[in-house]
């Protein structure tokens, strides 16, 4: 199994170091050349969505990426992945991939000052670690979405087909029950 990880900006590294801890290859997509290697699903990072968008379109990894999606690949998004793969962002900004019907706040927890930690229950797995920096949180959720965990009332992890997108950062925690989960759904 070999997962790509979208290196253009933000906390892909804490990804792959997840990932190889594991045991899993992974490969980083940083240009559209490195499209052409074979991998079976992709993890968007925390970041900053608006300059990962950019990114995205300005090095033509977008379209290619957005059929790969759409077409069903395997997508593990955190925080600004979420508002990457959201159908639509509270505050009319627009959305890229657009593959989760969902509506998305993005900085919804304030500033860098307002990052935070909490431990919370999640799906099937019980209670996990979360640590939220400049977090989204999903406003609303479309046909077909799951919520996976909510804090304070507020959905922060959904799975739509084979795209799990959280608010918060796995990468960050030692707790590698996500990772696994994500893991296991690809085939």
């Amino acid at each position: 199994m070999n997962i790509a990880v979208l290196a253009l900006q933000g906390a892909f590294v804490e990804h792959e170091a997840r990932l190889k801890k594991l045991g899993i290859s992974c490969a980083e997509l940083r240009k559209k050349e490195d499209l052409a290697c074979d991998f079976d699903a992709l993890i968007l990072p925390g970041g900053e969505s608006t300059v990962q968008g950019k990114l995205l379109r300005d090095l033509n990894l977008y379209t290619p990426l957005k059929k790969r999606i759409d077409e069903g690949m395997p997508v593990l998004a955190t925080c600004a992945g979420m508002i990457l793969l959201a159908e639509h962002i509270a505050g009319g900004e627009s959305p890229c991939f657009a593959s989760v019907p969902m509506t998305v706040r993005r900085n919804a927890y304030g500033r860098q000052l307002g990052s935070f930690h909490r431990t919370a229950p999640f799906a099937d797995l019980g209670d996990v670690p979360m640590t939220f920096i400049r977090a989204p949180y999903v406003e609303e959720t479309g046909t077909g979405v799951e919520v996976l965990a909510r804090v304070d009332g507020r959905i922060v992890a959904v799975r739509y087909r084979k795209q799990v997108a959280l608010a918060f950062h796995p990468e960050l925690d030692a707790d590698e029950r996500i990772y696994r989960l994500f893991l296991n759904s690809i085939v």
